[in-house]
């Protein structure tokens, strides 16, 4: 079971790799790289369920530490998690509903909340405009469920998108949290070493990484950039291991695991991405 995408709800799909891999017909793969969707900000495919249409932030977090606890059943004991997660601004207008302004980074109109907008919930705790801290609240949960928070990565845009609103800077970066399943995990810290200015030595790799974000022409939603996660991969996994992907959408994670010489699972709610995902992995054999 290698190099295999399972489409459906991810809590399910999950359960079915834990399944394979407690029979023998799977083996653990060790580490998981991946984006879920984020907290209030596109409507993926009309589901009143979907990740990122809780009511609120508590809930979200609450969905993803459940199926983050699911993964680490999955992963090899020194395996390892990097999860891409950017923010959400809190931006409710009574009787309008929220987020009436763009406040995060795609271009489309489904960056906009849908399901808290329609039903103009107020959420307690929080005042127009606050920064809700998405990324920190889940990395906390996952180390409150088990997981070693080991560093969080500073995907710093050098081309970030423009935004309307003119009392805060433009925010031009997303974190990358590395969390570990036990104490001791792989870890290739050579294998990712840059050069040095001279380009006569090579340097440990350092916690921020300028990395041009990029859209992929045939995917309607927000994807990460295979640079992005080239360095997690290689420093997370070797040749031939298997990369894992709970939130796989338009298959950046197969592509680049396929690319480096892993193999990969991915889960993916939407069966209509198969196509997508197809094309894209048949385009790097």
């Amino acid at each position: 079971m290698r190099d295999t995408i399972l489409y459906g709800d991810c809590l399910k799909t999950l359960d079915t790799l834990k399944s394979h891999i407690s029979i023998g017909i799977c083996d653990k793969p060790r580490m998981c790289v991946t984006s879920p969707p984020y907290y209030g900000l596109r409507d993926y495919g009309g589901e009143d369920n979907q990740i990122g249409h809780e009511d609120t932030p508590e809930e979200f977090i609450s969905n993803l530490v459940n199926i983050f606890r699911k993964v680490k059943d999955c992963l090899a004991d020194d395996g390892t998690l990097w999860l891409n997660m950017g923010d959400s601004y809190y931006n409710y207008r009574p009787g309008k509903g929220q987020a009436l302004v763009k406040q995060s980074v795609a271009s489309s109109n489904q960056d906009l909340p849908s399901k808290c907008a329609r039903r103009g919930n107020k959420l307690e705790g929080l005042k127009e405009k606050d920064l809700i801290g998405i990324p920190w609240m889940l990395a906390f949960a996952l180390r409150s469920d088990g997981w070693y928070l080991r560093q969080d990565i500073i995907w710093s845009k050098p081309n970030p998108m423009p935004e309307s609103v003119r009392d805060r800077c433009t925010k031009s970066h997303e974190y990358v949290f590395l969390l570990s399943k036990s104490q001791n995990y792989y870890f290739d810290v050579d294998v990712i070493k840059e050069p040095t200015i001279d380009g006569k030595k090579l340097k440990r790799k350092k916690s921020v990484w300028n990395i041009n974000k990029k859209s992929y022409k045939d995917a309607h939603f927000a994807v990460y950039p295979p640079e992005l996660i080239i360095p997690c991969i290689k420093a997370g996994s070797k040749k031939g291991d298997i990369v894992l992907d709970p939130f796989i959408g338009s298959g950046t994670t197969a592509v680049v695991a396929r690319d480096l010489g892993r193999n990969y699972i991915g889960c993916e709610l939407h069966e209509d991405y198969s196509k997508l995902i197809e094309n894209r992995i048949s385009q790097c054999n």
